[in-house]
Order: C-alpha cells, then sequence, then structure tokens
C-alpha cells in the first residue's frame, strides 16, 4: 500500500511506476478521492467548533435566565449532521483505502521494463547440465515406474493436481525438507518457525493476496484462508507492533502445506508436480531496516543457491521485469533448476524484497535508536525451496538408465544411508 501524502507531493513519479506495472494513470483519482475525504472532515470540525460555541450560548443564556430551547435544538441538529459527515469520511476512506490496496507496488528503478517472462534477464548459472546415453524422462514417468509416485489414486481421493508419494520418494521429499531447514538453521541464521496454515483476512491483505488474489486461494466454510506460503504467517508475525532496532534484522523460515487452486493455469503442466494444488514448501523472511533490504535480497537468494549447490543441481538467477513480478514485489530474483526430462530450466524459487508496501499494509515499524518517531521496516520473502519442485529436479538429475535414482550425498544421512532409489 501507499503513503496518499507521498502520492500528492509526487504524483508523476507515481503514475510512472504504475506506467511500469501496465497500468494506466492513478495519481490524479486518488488525490480526488483524498481530497472529498479532508474536505468532508474538515466540514466536521467546523460544525463541531459551530457546536462548541452554541453549547456555551446555551450557558451564558441559561445564567441570564433566558430560553435557551432554540439554541439546544441547533445544537441537536449540530450532532446529527456531524454524524453524518463522520459516517461518509470513513465511507470515503474505505474507498481510498480500497483504491490503494488493490495496486501493486512500484518497481525498483533499476528492474528491467517488460512484459512478461520474455523479458525476464539473466544474471548467472551454476553447475554444468547432464548429459545422459539415454534419452531422459520427465519425473512423473520416472516416479510412477518406481512404483512410488501415484497420481491416479490420488485423482480418487481428491481431483487432478494431487499425487501419492510412497516408500523412499515419500521419504526423499521428507529428508529434501529437513534438510533445507537445517542448512537455513544452523549456516544462515534462520529461525525455524511452526506456523498455523489457517489465517484471517487482514493477514492476507497484510502480505497482498487480498483482495486482488482471492480466486487464486481456498476458504472454509468458518472463514479462515488456507495460506498460499508460508510467507504470510511469517510476515505477519510482526503485524501491528513496533520493534526496537537491535532486533533487527529478523530471519524466519518454515516448511508448511501451502494450498493454491491454480486458477487460470487450464492446461498448464496437466500433469506431474510441477503446478498442484497441495504442495510443501520452505520459506524464508526477513524483516530488516530500510537501508538494509537490498543487501538482504542477495543474501536471501544467496541461502537459496546454496540448497541446490549442495544438491549439486543446476541453475540459473534471472532478475524478474516489470510485467513477470509479483503484486507486492519492489525487485524479484528467480532461480530456475534444470530439468533433463523438459529440457529446460524451471522455477524453483523467487526471492522478493517488498520494501514497505507489506509493512504500510499491516503496520509494521521499529524505532531507530534515540528517535521517537517509528519508521516502517522493510519485508522479504522466498522460496528456500520448494520442496516437491526440487524433488522433482533430484529425479531428473539423477536418473539412471535401468529407472533408479542416485540419492544426492546430502541426502543420504536423512534417508538412512540409502544411496540408490530402485522399483518397487
Amino acid at each position: 500500500m501507499f503513503d496518499i501524502k507521498w502520492i500528492r507531493e509526487n504524483p508523476a513519479d507515481f503514475d510512472a511506476g504504475m506506467a511500469r506495472r501496465g497500468l494506466e494513470p492513478q495519481a490524479e483519482s486518488l488525490i480526488a478521492l483524498d481530497s472529498e475525504r479532508r474536505d468532508i472532515l474538515s466540514r466536521s470540525q467546523e460544525v463541531q467548533a459551530e457546536r462548541n460555541k452554541l453549547s456555551k450560548e446555551i450557558g451564558i443564556a441559561k445564567r441570564e435566565g433566558r430560553d435557551a430551547s432554540e439554541i439546544m435544538t441547533q445544537v441537536s441538529q449540530s450532532k446529527s449532521q456531524q454524524a453524518e459527515l463522520e459516517e461518509q469520511a470513513k465511507a470515503k476512506e474505505a474507498e481510498l483505502e480500497n483504491a490503494l490496496m488493490s495496486l501493486p507496488n512500484v518497481p525498483a528503478s533499476d528492474v528491467p521494463d517488460g512484459d512478461d517472462e520474455d523479458d525476464n534477464v539473466e544474471i548467472r548459472k551454476w553447475g554444468d547440465v547432464p548429459s545422459f546415453e539415454f534419452e531422459a524422462k520427465e519425473h512423473f514417468d520416472i516416479g510412477e515406474q518406481l512404483g512410488q509416485m501415484d497420481f491416479e489414486t490420488a485423482a480418487k481421493i481428491s481431483g487432478s493436481r494431487f499425487v501419492i508419494l510412497s516408500g523412499a520418494l515419500a521419504r526423499m521429499e521428507r529428508a529434501l525438507a529437513a534438510y533445507m531447514l537445517d542448512l537455513h538453521t544452523m549456516k544462515h541464521d534462520y529461525t525455524e518457525v511452526n506456523p498455523p496454515a489457517l489465517v484471517k483476512d487482514n493477514a492476507l491483505y497484510g502480505t497482498g493476496q487480498l483482495p486482488k488474489f482471492s480466486e487464486d486461494l481456498y476458504r472454509t466454510e468458518e472463514g479462515f484462508w488456507m495460506i498460499p506460503t508460508a510467507e504470510v504467517p511469517l510476515t505477519n508475525m510482526v503485524a501491528n507492533d513496533i520493534a526496537d532496532e537491535s532486533s533487527l534484522p529478523r530471519r524466519y523460515t518454515a516448511m508448511t502445506w501451502c494450498f493454491r487452486s491454480e486458477a487460470g493455469s487450464a492446461g498448464k503442466d496437466t500433469r506431474g508436480m510441477i503446478r498442484q494444488h497441495q504442495f510443501s514448501k520452505v520459506e524464508m523472511v526477513s524483516v530488516v531496516k530500510p537501508d538494509e533490504s537490498d543487501a538482504e535480497l542477495e543474501r536471501m537468494t544467496g541461502c537459496a543457491e546454496a540448497v541446490l549447490q549442495g544438491l549439486k543441481l543446476p541453475y540459473r538467477v534471472i532478475t524478474l521485469c516489470t510485467g513477470d513480478m509479483g503484486f507486492s514485489a519492489r525487485r524479484t530474483f528467480d532461480i530456475e533448476v534444470w530439468l533433463p526430462g523438459q529440457d529446460r530450466y524451471r522455477e524453483i524459487s523467487s526471492c522478493s524484497t517488498t520494501g514497505d508496501f507489506q509493512a504500510r499494509r499491516m503496520k509494521a515499524r521499529f524505532r531507530a535508536e534515540g528517535e521517537k518517531k517509528p519508521q516502517f521496516v522493510h519485508t522479504l520473502n522466498g522460496s528456500g525451496l520448494a520442496v516437491g519442485r526440487c524433488l522433482v529436479a533430484v529425479l531428473e538429475n539423477y536418473q539412471q538408465a535401468d529407472g533408479s535414482v542416485i540419492v544426492p550425498e546430502v541426502l543420504r544421512p536423512y534417508m538412512g544411508g540409502l544411496e540408490v532409489i530402485t522399483a518397487n
């Protein structure tokens, strides 16, 4: 969300930022709404001042023994008028807030302009793309031939875009999550959290999923929302707080189930585990001072890369262009892992800084040492990593000609020393 005062003072800059997001100018209509709200509040204050004056006249009239009934009627009418104006002001404020809540974050000045993923910019690559003396298979063929990845039974239970893993593949998914959490907590200074998977409206408003993206979410009959990512509960841990400067940065990580309706994804990745309604993900969230957010984004991206380097999976890092960035993001680095079965890179992590965009929505602040006025923190989030997609990458990069899959060395301690997964 944005500071309307800043928009009033910098309308051209604000509209330029929205234009980079592919939106028409917004400043004029927002300023007009704010002016109407302020005018109503001003009239309300004038009515209040006039009533205060009338109230004094009632006291004078009574002391002088004069009839004050007419003045009292005016006071009563004034109260009704002020109440009506206050309701109008609240309605206009809600209208302004809804308009501001529906607008995406302004991209950082050096984010590349573009319309879609074709305009993203590659920053670096790591690792050697494997070559096989046989035709590389996709993960779902590998998993099904191992007898440990079952989409058919999952569909009978839950429908499409679900899977049942069993045996060594189920254990590998658990091993991957444990490996990621150990790496982030023991080497990367993140605190492990086990947060709720059901949240209230305000949590999703705070991180930017609501009001615009409700169709991508699942909601229970009791009014809770199932989290699309642990970013939501982890970031909201600082909502409505004023932190001490000394407590920053705060870094949290969690492995949770995530739930997404995949609205608008008809026909995309219909087979396999790439795009599912339920999946596990290890998330990283950082809460920092404003002057530390750019460096923290580089650090967070490096933490996600370290997972892939430990697994010896080739990947590349790209900067997302303005047309491909998420709603709340100010800058985003995506990490794409190589999938031999698809013969291309696919996203496995997205690390973003939102600046103070989320902090304003959730009123998350800190007080600098020696300062009275609090400032908004900056929040960052990133996948560290998507566990299911990481399993996909391991299966495809470590597949063997006989259909078996080598277990990466760093995962073997988590899998009882198992070195090779073979068919049931």
